[in-house]
């Protein structure tokens, strides 16, 4: 329940479609390496976040441990929509995903695992690691997901969460805003709607071509009932003020059985099933 494609698409998918993906995810729960300083947050900042968590739905909310879902992928360009293609995800919280898409005359696979990884490209016919930049990329999703503050992910890299205060959202609308600062100096900031307490995007900056830090946004939509929790099955990322893609969920189910087969890199691409 992040961003996904929240990678929403993976980094080498972007490349062969020049597009620029949404991101996803979260630092393992519990157990595992102490941060390097104690995250600290205010009062206000974490009362904006418990009200997200009821509105989300509470405890069938924190209950979800894995998401199986499907739905399509558009990329924009200069505000023109491409052909969506289909994605299949498997998520496993914390930090564990498979993304298949298909179509477009794209048929690929990324798969992350915490600092490991692995990618298929079909057209190309290679079966490799996942690169340092990629590794990167995906810590990032990471730290932006939707996730990551209503399940307090961030709290195991001792970032510092704060309320910022409350931002215009449109005609008559506020949303409520805070910030998460890592100790690496990354910030994100996110929006809760001020009427239902639900997500309603994150900003944040990414390295650009040149170098300096381009804005992204993801932006949060239909959210729908799923088994008592509620899931954005619109979200739309822009980079630099423009959108840049959409992600349009068709099926989402909550706590199915994942395989770690799934996950497990194959001997060779003959071996890869869709």
């Amino acid at each position: 329940m992040r961003k996904t494609l929240y990678l929403f698409a993976p980094a080498f998918v972007a490349a062969l479609l020049l597009f620029t993906s949404p991101a996803s995810r979260a630092q393992k729960e519990g157990g595992g390496a102490k941060p390097q300083r104690e995250a600290k947050a205010d009062e206000k900042a974490l009362a904006v976040v418990a009200r997200a968590v009821e509105a989300l739905g509470g405890p069938a909310y924190l209950g979800v441990r894995s998401v199986t879902s499907k739905g399509y992928f558009t990329e924009f360009r200069e505000g023109q929509s491409g052909i969506p293609i289909t994605f299949r995800d498997y998520l496993v919280f914390p930090d564990r995903e498979r993304t298949e898409f298909k179509g477009a005359g794209v048929q690929a696979v990324q798969v992350n695992t915490g600092e490991t990884g692995w990618a298929f490209d079909a057209r190309k016919r290679s079966l490799t690691d996942v690169t340092p930049e990629q590794v990167e990329s995906f810590k990032t999703t990471l730290r932006t997901s939707i996730d990551n503050l209503p399940r307090g992910w961030w709290r195991t890299e001792g970032a510092s969460l704060t309320y910022v205060g409350r931002r215009e959202a449109g005609l008559a609308r506020r949303n409520e805003v805070v910030r998460l600062t890592y100790p690496d100096g990354f910030e994100a900031e996110f929006e809760f709607d001020a009427r239902e307490g639900l997500p309603a995007k994150v900003i944040y900056k990414r390295p650009g071509e040149e170098g300096e830090r381009v804005e992204e946004e993801d932006r949060y939509a239909q959210f729908l009932n799923v088994a008592g929790a509620r899931f954005p099955f619109v979200i739309d990322h822009y980079r630099a003020g423009q959108q840049s893609s959409r992600v349009n969920y068709e099926t989402v189910e909550f706590n199915k059985p994942v395989p770690d087969s799934l996950f497990a890199k194959p001997a060779d691409v003959k071996s890869i099933k869709f």
